[in-house]
């Protein structure tokens, strides 16, 4: 691990102040929190920042508060462990209160951050091995080239075949999650869908903060009778990475689907909403050979690289499954 600089700003002012300043040695600025994936990405020099901000002490961006509207607004500091067991937030939304339940161990959840899982960076073994998140030697991808199991399925017609890592990202973006951060230029609220983007040459980052930016708020809407539910498929039921999931909302009016929303992880490099999929879903019934048909809808464009054409499956039965499980969830809001 190289040397670096470590600050403690007590505003948010102070931190982005910082974060925008070059840093020891001009490597640059880099935040943390709870570090539960930037220790381990800097004792490999993955990244190699000259200074770190640590932002705990940014007390005024931890917990929950409500909003005129019956939403809730989810400060970006609050440890994911809070969160999923904050009664006001099972009470609103069980099913996001049950996914945050679910991410990593009870020992990373009581320290990582709700900000930090959803900027969390790749898995992918070769960015993590230190060759950037579209892996290229000499011009050509290592992944296409080499071992591509858990790489993507959906959006992978460019250079970048990392697959966004966060599970929650996309029951938010699912329930109409707005998402604020903080830089020099002031505060900015945009769709939590905007975080993400898809790399499209070396240098071009996931996210799309800009220098000296950090997450600041969530915003969730209220429930609205809406229903809704995440269903991840794993390796082993804990402790593991999620090798799919599929997070659905349905608005149901008369025994029907009036609207829908649907968005995959882990099968491509941003949270992939599946429009297909709430086409088939519109106007029906949700029974099994609905879901079904919407599950195959969602996976129709896939393109699988060379080992990884299991995740099709995979990500069809996660549809499939959240579907029926968010059609189940009567009384629960969502």
């Amino acid at each position: 691990m190289r040397p670096f600089e470590y600050t403690v700003p007590t505003t948010a002012r102070q931190a982005v102040a910082l974060l925008a300043a070059a840093g020891h040695e001009e490597r640059g600025s880099l935040p943390v929190a709870g570090g539960s994936d930037l220790v381990a990405l800097l004792k490999d020099e993955v990244v190699t920042p000259g200074r770190l901000v640590d932002l705990t002490g940014l007390a005024d961006l931890r917990g929950i508060s409500p909003r005129e509207d019956g939403g809730l607004v989810l400060g970006a500091l609050t440890p994911l462990a809070d969160l999923s067991a904050a009664p006001q937030l099972a009470a609103a939304h069980p099913a996001l209160a049950r996914a945050l339940g679910r991410v990593a161990s009870p020992q990373i959840r009581s320290v990582g951050t709700l900000g930090g899982n959803l900027c969390q960076r790749p898995r992918c073994w070769y960015f993590r091995l230190g060759y950037g998140l579209l892996a290229l030697h000499d011009g050509e991808s290592m992944v296409r080239r080499g071992d591509d199991r858990y790489h993507a399925i959906l959006g992978n017609d460019g250079p970048a075949l990392f697959v966004s890592p966060s599970t929650v990202a996309p029951l938010l973006i699912a329930l109409g999650a707005e998402v604020s951060a903080a830089g020099p230029r002031g505060e900015r609220t945009f769709p939590l869908s905007g975080l993400y983007r898809v790399p499209r040459a070396e240098g071009e980052g996931e996210l799309t903060l800009a220098p000296g930016e950090i997450v600041t708020r969530v915003a969730v809407p209220p429930p609205a009778g809406r229903r809704a539910a995440s269903y991840e498929v794993r390796q082993r039921k804990s402790l593991d990475w999620s090798l799919a999931t599929a997070s659905v909302v349905l608005e149901l009016g008369g025994g029907r689907v009036r609207e829908s929303r649907v968005v995959l992880g882990q099968v491509a490099p941003v949270p992939w909403r599946a429009e297909a999929a709430e086409r088939a879903l519109a106007g029906k019934a949700v029974d099994a050979a609905t879901a079904a048909a919407a599950a195959d809808a969602a996976v129709a464009a896939a393109r699988p690289i060379r080992t990884n054409a299991y995740k099709i499956q995979l990500a069809r039965t996660a549809v499939k499954r959240a579907i029926l499980e968010a059609a189940g969830a009567a009384g629960e809001g969502a």
